[in-house]
């Protein structure tokens, strides 16, 4: 049963649709939906009395297990829906966790969800469950005179401390990695964007990597990271990372600080987009907004406008009017342009290294042939 109300935002409809595709991707499936409109939630159940009955009813004519609610619920709102409703209650950010743990492949990502997890579930256990608040006792279960939920937080703050180290280390290891790659002057770029873009579809297509590529959210989460050979430019190593989306939980941003330190190392990101979004420019928003978060602003962007094989849009570049590559529309999924996009990488490893010589041959360079591309 997914719930989800109109609190008087814009992209109502928009948010509405990612929540079933977030459904989706987690496994589940859909029996019905609840729609309403309020001016602000209620303390106590979010929704409103009224409201919850109306969600209960429908749950028993669908036959639902599970209610998801389009929203961020307080620890006290989660609890009296789950007793109105007499179904597990999950809000949005344990949706989007949910399907973290569900994609997560190496153990750095492991590491990480497992992190804002815990993050997560350690403000669920402030004035949370009644059961937690009891003096453990009984056969074999008298402890040192704690309550179950004071054990319940003196063990999960063992375990963040214990995996933030964790993160630590792999941070160090990024690092070296890093600062080898600065000393070979290789050009560092870094895929961004919004969930279900294209991103690994678009690094495919230019390394030959075989990166999974699903269309659902967060297809991708674990940093891939590989080594282009460009004609006229060289090596230039290419990072595909974690999609963001609206809303994307902040433990969540903290927690994946290790894997986005390749973006906010980078010396250029592709910014990927859907442009058969409707709400495209939204999503662009959304992303700068997670960048700026995590203090990647102020690195230089190039817009790929991706999908085009879905649109009316013609393949080509655009430029400012400094003369410098704004955006590229390609269609990563036919090839469209992606010709354009590696002169667009070209172009930007010459910036990097003027020292970059032409081909061999007197072919020209790379700068000299993304001038000649066609812009349509």
């Amino acid at each position: 049963m997914l719930v989800a109300l109109d609190l008087g935002a814009a992209d109502y409809a928009e948010s509405l649709q990612e929540l079933a595709l977030l459904a989706a991707s987690a496994g589940a499936t859909v029996r019905a939906i609840v729609k309403g409109r309020r001016d602000r939630p209620d303390p106590a159940l979010f929704a409103g009395s009224g409201k919850v009955r109306e969600i209960a009813a429908a749950i028993a004519d669908s036959g639902a297990d599970l209610a998801i609610f389009n929203h961020e619920l307080s620890p006290a709102q989660q609890r009296n829906l789950e007793r109105e409703l007499g179904r597990r209650v999950v809000d949005r950010t344990s949706l989007i966790l949910d399907i973290f743990a569900l994609r997560a492949r190496t153990s750095e990502g492991k590491v990480q969800v497992e992190l804002a997890q815990l993050q997560h579930l350690a403000t669920r256990l402030v004035r949370g469950w009644t059961h937690l608040e009891r003096q453990k006792g009984g056969i074999g279960l008298r402890g040192p005179g704690e309550t179950q939920l004071e054990t319940d937080r003196r063990l999960i703050g063992a375990r963040v401390k214990t995996l933030k180290a964790k993160l630590v280390t792999l941070q160090r290891r990024r690092d070296v990695q890093r600062r080898a790659r600065a000393r070979g002057q290789v050009l560092s770029v870094s895929l961004v964007g919004y969930t279900n873009a294209g991103k690994s579809t678009v690094f495919n297509a230019l390394t030959h990597a075989g990166a999974y590529a699903a269309d659902q959210l967060f297809a991708t989460l674990d940093t891939t990271t590989r080594r282009l050979y460009l004609p006229g430019a060289g090596n230039v190593t290419l990072s595909d990372t974690v999609g963001f989306i609206r809303g994307l939980p902040h433990p969540l941003v903290a927690a994946f600080r290790a894997t986005l330190e390749e973006t906010i190392h980078a010396d250029l990101l592709l910014h990927v987009v859907d442009a058969s979004s409707r709400v495209r420019d939204d999503q662009v928003a959304e992303v700068n907004k997670v960048l700026a978060e995590i203090g990647a602003d102020a690195v230089p962007q190039i817009l790929v406008w991706n999908k085009l094989d879905l649109t009316g849009i013609v393949p080509g570049v655009d430029r400012d009017e400094y003369g410098k590559i704004r955006r590229v529309r390609v269609s990563a999924k036919t090839g469209l342009g992606l010709e354009a996009l590696r002169q667009a990488l070209i172009e930007a490893a010459a910036s990097k290294h003027p020292s970059t010589t032409p081909d061999e041959g007197g072919r020209e360079s790379g700068r000299e042939r993304i001038r000649n591309i066609h812009v349509a």
